[in-house]
């Protein structure tokens, strides 16, 4: 596994890197559309993970809309 994708971010890191909240972070999670671990306590999310929720995000931003 390439080193850039082994990283764990924390649910701070993680609200930094989407400039959302806790509440919303842990929603994201709850609902599995961000993937994430638990270690001991502490909830983590790895760096491919958040790289393809970003990218779903960014896809979904780019499918046309139909308009009815």
């Amino acid at each position: 596994m390439p080193e850039a994708h082994s990283h764990l971010n924390t649910i701070e890191d993680v609200m930094m890197r989407l400039c959302i909240g806790r509440t919303t972070a842990f929603e994201l999670i709850g609902t599995r559309k961000l993937r994430s671990v638990k270690v001991g306590r502490r909830r983590l999310v790895s760096e491919s993970a958040l790289v393809e929720f970003i990218e779903e995000l960014d896809h979904c931003a780019q499918a046309p809309v139909e308009r009815t």
